[in-house]
């Protein structure tokens, strides 16, 4: 049996300038999250993170229930545990069976005043928080409600020593932005569905770009941390390229070239190969529509859209640009993918950009 992720979420940095949502911190709450697992094992352990805090994280009490069953953490065979700021803390196994497809609710009590948490942004699932102790609660009333995933970094699932597992690393198109929250409704849930064997884990950021940090830090810099240190990754899904193209009009930056983006792109590779995995690249969804996009970032998008789907850099593609592009305005997200604002997918969008995978070139 080999230890391996069954669940992850890419977190960021809430002292970074440029913020997309807004971060916060705790004192003497329990924050409940429901952590939705893309695979299973006979036994699992969570991981917590206190990545980018600048104090240490005290958590008081900890439980996980799955189901009608709740248990409690420990670390290091204590109930109670400080984080130290920069560090990383894995529970000890707990012995319950979960299966793909199920959801861990994971309830936290943080006594002390946190500072802002590290965290996962837009993750398309609710936090909820109250004050007090209420770890063993089974519901938490008038607990109130955020987006976002807090000092979570993953879940590790003890599994076949056969597992083969694929992350999905990249941006908003991913970490599902624009579907219906609680829901399990990504592209990477809907892909996940699709799947007889293994699963796919969820490394996006929701602004995250391949060339320069921004939300987050950016695709090169992660790379070691976010997909190679998975036990039993074999394949890495990559979707990258709108950030790069529509943040530099907001923060007063130059455009990258579509021969940055290529260059950046076939670095990406090249990482992948020497660690042994097989990479896909996803060609640039479609942004046409949202009002941040410029008729200079589109064209730089078609050109390096060209390339992915014919260079021999990547061991295949998916076409997500063609898959939920508008025939009459290939730029433009087809009106019944689009969530509304131009830029993402809806519930359909996600599926679609599921179904772009070629099952072929992701034999796990």
């Amino acid at each position: 049996m080999i230890w391996t992720a069954g669940f992850r979420t890419a977190v960021i940095n809430p002292y970074d300038q440029f913020q997309l949502s807004e971060p916060r911190g705790f004192a003497d709450q329990t924050v409940r999250q429901v952590l939705h697992l893309a695979g299973g094992g006979e036994a699992f352990r969570v991981r917590l993170t206190n990545r980018y805090g600048r104090t240490p994280l005290t958590i008081a009490a900890a439980t996980v229930a799955v189901g009608q069953r709740q248990a409690a953490l420990s670390f290091g065979g204590v109930d109670q545990y400080v984080v130290p700021a920069g560090e990383e803390i894995l529970s000890d196994p707990v012995d319950l069976p979960v299966a793909g497809g199920t959801d861990l609710v994971l309830s936290l009590y943080l006594p002390e005043e946190t500072g802002l948490a590290t965290y996962s942004h837009r993750p398309a699932e609710f936090a909820r928080m109250v004050d007090g102790n209420h770890v063993t609660s089974p519901a938490l009333s008038r607990a109130a409600q955020v987006e976002g995933r807090f000092y979570i970094s993953g879940v590790d699932v003890l599994a076949a020593p056969d597992t083969a597992i694929a992350v999905a690393f990249g941006d908003s198109w991913f970490e599902g932005v624009g579907t219906t929250t609680s829901a399990n409704r990504r592209s990477v849930d809907f892909l996940n569905r699709r799947l007889e064997r293994g699963w796919v884990v969820n490394q996006g950021i929701a602004g995250n770009r391949l060339l320069r940090d921004g939300v987050g830090e950016h695709a090169l810099a992660r790379f070691d941390r976010d997909v190679l240190s998975i036990p039993a990754v074999t394949h890495v899904l990559v979707h990258f390229g709108i950030n790069d193209l529509v943040l530099p009009g907001m923060l007063g930056e130059p455009l990258p070239t579509a021969d940055a983006l290529i260059e950046g792109f076939t670095v990406l590779a090249g990482r992948a190969h020497a660690a042994g995995l097989k990479i896909l690249g996803g060609t640039i969804g479609a942004f046409g529509g949202a009002p941040i996009s410029t008729p200079e970032g589109l064209a730089v998008r078609r050109k390096v859209n060209d390339w992915i789907r014919t260079t021999d850099v990547f061991d295949g593609f998916f076409d997500v640009a063609r898959a939920v592009a508008n025939p009459q305005a290939p730029d433009h997200i087809h009106p019944t993918l689009d969530s509304g604002d131009g830029m993402h997918l809806n519930d359909r969008g996600a599926e679609a950009m599921a179904d772009a995978v070629d099952l072929d070139n992701l034999t796990l």
